[in-house]
């Protein structure tokens, strides 16, 4: 890209980095330094400011970069993504985010913890809640790379791995100086430029081909070099028995991941009452419906306007779809319009990514203190909030080490497809567990543990021992095959595997469920006796 690209969009970076600084700051300067704070924001925010703050933590590079990179690559079948991130939210509606709020106070195991021994349930839950968010984050680190690589010519991976370096010292000082508010007021600016951002470019491209979405997805059909085929099923999963597994795989993997991602559930925490936590869901829906139906739209302009083979060789996993449609779009390389437009959507989603990796740092960094540091360090006595901020604040910070190593390491796939992969494991370790504490009264700790262990191992290990690392030409080591398993994405087997876990523990478990503390947890779940 031009001198003109790279002057431009660095200014935009950064001039949202010092607002988000300003704001990380004001906020440090005002917190109390109590747990609730810090994790929940004092449970201040209203359903709208919160509903932002979700669609914030949801819209993230896998779906500006990722997805619509896929569509421009395989048409229909890209658009997989954007229907299976959107149905998820009907499940986290209709079966989550009133009880979640209700039954916990900061994490995931709190829900779980309520009705069974604490120590064990709190174990397995965080050390699956960290395992999903670093995975997360890796699609983040790789997003930020594969746009700078953009912005500065591909010429250099030294430039590429500083950028995600950075990326993880700023996501690092987010959280740890300012919490949860400070977080939530950056996902809410974050969405708010997103929206603008997503809907500029889906006007433009509607108005090149002059409002008629019937010639626009003709023409991308055209220059996909797939002909009809671009616009049915199978370019990407129509192979054999393999591909059309791994379809359904990903498709079940979306639908049900949202429930168990770490960062979501988080956010029904940091409003007052479990009413605001459905309300603030409402929200998010109607954000991030309309963002991914835009979403379709800069997909397929990308292939009509780019063209698919332009796009696969900027970035072979697509990721740079975008920034390229807004190029063209302003008017092409070197002009003035193309200039600004490719800088601004440059610092949108560089802006996407860190409020993002904020949101999942933080989530994750709860685990590590509220349930596996003040579980493994001070079983059986009294919790200390202000020791628990501390070595969240610090997790935080290793968190931030390992997210950035395998950013590197996996630099050259698909974001989307990498998130598919965190949602694949939520959905096998952290859902099982939490749809039977919520809704089987004969539920028992064993069958609690059993239930993310057996979704969270094999779900990793299918992945360690699938085309991902090995085996393939795309594989994270292609000079290498230990590859095992078939499947790119593991959800049709892990997810099963975590409930036939979570039945098979307590089946055979001595325990008997407590029937007090379960009908306890329900009356609490249902109608907010009770609730923090």
């Amino acid at each position: 890209m031009s001198g003109d690209h790279q002057t431009l969009a660095l200014l935009l970076f950064s001039a949202f980095v010092a607002v988000t600084l300003g704001i990380t700051t004001w906020v440090s300067r005002h917190r109390h330094g109590s747990a609730e704070e810090f994790y929940t924001g004092g449970r201040l925010f209203s359903p709208m400011e919160n509903g932002f703050a979700i669609a914030g933590d949801y819209m993230s590079a896998a779906s500006f970069l990722g997805i619509s990179g896929l569509i421009a690559l395989f048409g229909y079948d890209g658009m997989l993504y954007s229907v299976g991130f959107l149905v998820a939210w009907l499940v986290v509606l209709l079966l989550v985010a009133e009880l979640v709020r209700n039954c916990g106070r900061f994490t995931l195991a709190d829900v779980v913890a309520a009705r069974m021994r604490e120590r064990p349930v709190r174990i397995a839950a965080g050390t699956s809640s960290v395992a999903v968010s670093v995975l997360y984050l890796v699609a983040q680190m790789v997003g930020a790379g594969s746009l700078v690589a953009l912005l500065l010519g591909g010429t250099g991976e030294a430039a590429r791995a500083w950028t995600v370096i950075g990326v993880g010292a700023l996501m690092v000082v987010y959280v740890t100086l300012g919490g949860m508010r400070a977080t939530t007021w950056i996902q809410i600016v974050k969405a708010v430029l997103l929206m603008a951002g997503t809907l500029a470019l889906t006007v433009l491209v509607l108005l090149r081909f002059h409002g008629d979405f019937d010639a626009l997805l003709t023409t991308a059909a055209e220059r996909s070099g797939h002909g009809k085929e671009f616009l049915a099923p199978g370019l990407a999963y129509g192979g054999g028995w393999t591909a059309r597994f791994d379809f359904m795989s990903l498709g079940l993997a979306l639908v049900l991941g949202t429930a168990g991602l770490p960062h979501i559930l988080s956010r029904f925490y940091t409003v007052p009452t479990a009413r605001a936590a459905r309300r603030s869901v409402v929200w998010a829906i109607g954000l991030i419906g309309g963002f991914y139906l835009m979403t379709i739209v800069l997909g397929f302009g990308a292939a009509a306007l780019v063209g698919t083979d332009e796009v696969r060789a900027s970035s072979a996993a697509g990721n740079t779809a975008v920034p390229l449609l807004a190029l063209d779009l302003g008017g092409g390389a070197g002009s003035t319009g193309g200039t600004v437009l490719f800088a601004v959507v440059a610092a949108v989603a560089f802006a996407t990514i860190l409020a993002v990796v904020a949101g999942i740092t933080l989530a994750s960094s709860a685990s590590v203190a509220h349930d596996l540091y003040a579980t493994l360090k001070r079983p059986g006595r009294g919790r200390k909030p202000r020791g628990e901020v501390a070595v969240a604040r610090l997790a935080a910070a290793g968190i931030g080490a390992v997210a950035i190593a395998l950013g590197l390491l996996a630099r050259d796939l698909n974001v989307a497809f990498l998130v598919g992969l965190a949602f694949a494991v939520a959905a096998s370790a952290n859902l099982p567990v939490l749809l039977y504490s919520l809704f089987w009264r004969n539920f028992t700790t064993r069958g609690a543990v059993w239930s993310v262990y057996g979704g969270l191992v094999p779900a990793v290990l299918l992945v360690v021992f699938s085309p991902v690392v090995s085996g393939s030409p795309e594989a994270i080591f292609p000079g290498v095959d230990f590859q095992v398993f078939p499947l790119q994405n593991p959800g049709l087997v892990s997810i099963p595997l975590g409930f036939l876990a979570g039945w098979l523990g307590t089946v055979l478990s001595r325990e008997r469920a407590d029937e007090a503390r379960h009908a306890e947890s329900e009356v609490r779940s249902l109608t907010g006796a009770g609730a923090v």
